[in-house]
């Protein structure tokens, strides 16, 4: 069978999984499913750019995702009025309240970053040195203390159950994808200059470190995120069902396929969005392919399989690894902004490495590093993997535990435990893909 052949093969055994999943369980939920393989699937050629093309080895992809999730709050969610003018007519001072308040603490943090890194770098090493930087950096901390707090105090009592945080532009929310891309680009500039130079294992590190360190912005800055509050209510791309079940040719549909208004209105929502994200992914497919087989693509696969004959031959391989880590990083950006979209929440405390970092490597090793559309592949095969495994465990563990009685202590606890079985799963489909196809499902040609 042709290489051809067996990768249609395996993408039509994927989409006849969905399609038996809508038949046995639920339309919404195999649709569902299918927008979450999409985002994912486009998280997965991030991350296949910068490992399979050139041999980065990022564990940071969590925080290039929240980063384009927070674009989507920035710049979909309407403004609060009374936070943006916080303090303003109080008892602080103008430059000390509000979001004046705010931008004016960090530029003091940032000049005194600045200035620390100056003094390390025309400054003789010695004793002198360290104090000097220790005594900027303490100072510029105190002063902008004495500015941010009050500020961001100011903004977060503006209505706390419901706002309690700067708001957004109020702009359509499809805008939000090419800018968190751009925002994830800009945080992987900065990260790139630091780390790119570092060994694998010290780069692994790094990346994850600034990892933890956004989510932590994201969680502990209120006046931003809402933080653990959440942000609810994000406007959606596509109408929502409430909307969509009013209408008479939703009803109409419903009634022909046998199915209540509302569950059709949340299927054609779904779709709607399914269409959408198809569009996004063909497109970086279509880019990604371009670039694979261009001059750069095959540059960049020379110096991923020999760094030092690549600088032989004239190439500059920081300034590549740079181009593709930021590439990669945007994507992922883009990914986070359109699941946020679709989820029509930022909820900061579910950004975990196990499901934005570990199954990301996953998908790409099962589908083929280094092969775009193995890296799909693996997106939706780990994702259908990922969802189906909770109730394929709760019914394995119920067969295993038919013997025993109803009130039995052991079946309780396996029947509480079920849901842990995915872990189980995604191990072995990473195990057995190592031994028996450690190249992937669709191997780089």
């Amino acid at each position: 069978m042709s290489i051809n052949i067996r990768n249609i093969a395996l993408f039509s055994a994927m989409g006849l999984a969905l399609v038996m999943t809508g038949m046995f369980q639920s339309w919404p939920l195999a649709l569902t499913i299918l927008n979450m393989a999409l985002i994912s699937a486009v998280m997965a050629l991030g991350v296949n750019m910068q490992w399979g093309y050139a041999g980065i080895f990022n564990v940071g992809i969590m925080g290039f995702t929240a980063i384009g999730g927070l674009a989507a709050v920035l710049i979909a969610m309407p403004p609060v009025g009374d936070a943006w003018a916080a303090g303003m007519a109080g008892s602080l001072e103008p430059w000390r309240a509000g979001i004046a308040g705010v931008v004016l603490g960090l530029m003091i943090g940032v000049a005194a970053i600045l200035g620390a890194i100056t003094i390390y770098q025309r400054m003789a090493p010695g004793k002198m040195r360290g104090l000097a930087i220790t005594m900027v950096l303490f100072v510029g901390y105190l002063l902008a203390s004495f500015v941010y707090g009050p500020a961001t105090t100011a903004i977060t009592r503006v209505n706390p159950a419901t706002e309690g945080f700067l708001g957004g532009l109020g702009l359509p929310v499809i805008l939000s994808w090419p800018v968190g891309a751009l925002m994830a680009a800009g945080l992987a500039f900065v990260v790139g200059r630091v780390a790119l130079g570092l060994r694998s294992d010290y780069l692994a590190i790094a990346t994850l470190g600034i990892s933890e360190i956004v989510i932590a912005v994201l969680k502990f800055e209120s006046w931003l995120t809402r933080g653990v509050n959440n942000v609810s209510g994000i406007p959606r791309a596509v109408p929502r069902p409430v909307e969509l079940q009013t209408r008479d040719w939703v009803q109409a549909l419903a009634e022909q396929v046998g199915m209540g208004h509302a569950e059709m209105a949340r299927v054609v929502e779904l779709v709607s969005y399914a269409i959408l994200f198809s569009i996004v992914l063909g497109l970086l497919i279509w880019l990604s392919e371009k670039a694979l087989n261009s001059p750069w693509g095959r540059m960049m696969r020379a110096i991923r399989d020999n760094e030092t004959a690549a600088r032989a031959m004239g190439k500059d391989v920081s300034r590549r690894h740079l181009m593709v880590f930021i590439l990669g990083s945007a994507t992922c950006g883009l990914a986070g902004a359109m699941m946020v979209t679709l989820d029509g929440q930022l909820t900061p405390g579910s950004y975990e490495p196990l499901r934005f970092t570990f199954l990301m490597w996953v998908m790409v090793i099962v589908g083929g590093s280094g092969n775009n559309w193995g890296a799909v592949l693996g997106a939706f095969v780990i994702w259908f993997l990922w969802v189906q495994a909770e109730p394929l465990g709760r019914w394995l563990m119920d067969v295993l535990t038919s013997g025993l009685g109803a009130d039995s202590g052991l079946r309780q606890h396996l029947m509480t435990q079920a849901a842990h079985t995915r872990l189980i799963m995604m191990g072995a489909a990473l195990l057995l893909m190592l031994r028996f196809a450690p190249r992937g499902l669709i191997p780089e040609r």
